[in-house]
């Protein structure tokens, strides 16, 4: 009988793997078994991570916020600031605030005593 060679769809499929993981280091970039595991953890890790610098950049715009507040020498806090906030129903959000108390302290000084009066 006559070799029958394979069609290239499969060698198509294993390429373009490769090209995914090719900066992985050993068997991670070479075996196709391997690489099939190490797509599908680098793919869940990513997503992870997307999740997670949403939660970091929360947190730090918070830090920022509080830091800005107490700065003053205000007796008041972070929650309390947010509270009176929703209370007036200004509508800003934490990332805006957190830009203001960086590039503008002047302007949150002005919103936290339009707040507490």
């Amino acid at each position: 009988m006559t070799r029958i060679k394979r069609g290239y769809i499969a060698h198509r499929r294993r390429k373009k793997m490769r090209l995914f993981v090719s900066s992985f280091r050993g068997a991670h970039s070479r075996l196709t078994r391997t690489i099939s595991q190490q797509i599908i953890r680098a793919l869940a890790s990513a997503h992870q991570d997307r999740d997670r610098k949403k939660r970091d950049f929360r947190s730090l715009w918070i830090t920022r916020i509080n830091a800005a507040i107490r700065e003053n020498g205000v007796s008041y806090s972070y929650s309390k600031f947010i509270h009176n906030l929703y209370s007036k129903q200004l509508l800003l959000n934490r990332k805006i605030l957190a830009q203001i108390s960086i590039f503008n302290r002047n302007y949150l000084d002005r919103i936290s005593n339009e707040i507490f009066q």
